[in-house]
């Protein structure tokens, strides 16, 4: 018992570790910046809705890229590194 309860220990702090990384990496921003960036041409929106939230939707953004959110490996290079990636839901 004292074994899966440091193994469980380990696997909540491994995870904690990781969600703490990614909130660092990641940014929110204003739908205004994220306008400049398009009127620029520096950013690629890429819409992640899945099922009825994006086939029922009155509202996408005409330029976005529809792509899988559990499938990044499938997407992850077919945008260049250089570029803005802009992730919405909503």
């Amino acid at each position: 018992m004292k074994k899966i309860l440091i193994a469980l220990l380990a696997v909540f702090f491994l995870f904690s570790l990781a969600v703490v990384t990614a909130k660092e990496t990641v940014s929110i921003v204003s739908k205004e910046t994220v306008k400049t960036w398009m009127d620029t041409g520096t950013v690629t929106i890429l819409d992640v809705r899945q099922g009825r939230d994006w086939t029922t939707s009155e509202f996408k953004i005409a330029s976005a890229v529809r792509v899988d959110p559990k499938n990044i490996t499938a997407w992850k290079n077919r945008f260049s590194k250089n570029s803005k990636l802009v992730l919405y839901c909503a």
